[in-house]
């Protein structure tokens, strides 16, 4: 299980890796010129992928049920579509939990 803090110090490595920190932000904090989203490969995006990847999968298991109930299209493949669905769906609610859980530890932190 990925602790709150290995989460934060990798963050924080990716973030040093990646060169982010441009003029005006040597005190830590972000400049108001710099873009809410973050890099293009940022966390952002991966959660949008995520998210994009689980719609389609769920649209694709749709198509294949009504192809199914259609004649055109064998019972094994929606099957395997509604499997892989369900995979994706696990995978951005467990994502969703660990950023909770992230989030609360976070604020249970003290300053």
């Amino acid at each position: 299980m990925i602790t709150p803090l290995a989460a934060a110090k990798a963050y924080a490595s990716a973030q040093k890796g990646i060169g982010v920190g441009g003029p005006g932000e040597a005190d830590g904090m972000p400049s108001l010129s710099s873009p809410a989203a973050g890099p293009p490969g940022g966390f952002g995006a991966i959660l949008k992928s995520a998210m994009t990847d689980a719609m389609a999968a769920s649209k694709h298991a749709e198509h294949q049920m009504a192809a199914q109930v259609a004649g055109r299209t064998e019972l094994v493949d929606v099957v395997t579509a509604i499997s892989a669905a369900e995979a994706s769906l696990e995978t951005v609610i467990a994502v969703r939990d660990q950023v909770i859980s992230a989030y609360q530890e976070i604020m249970r932190m003290p300053i």
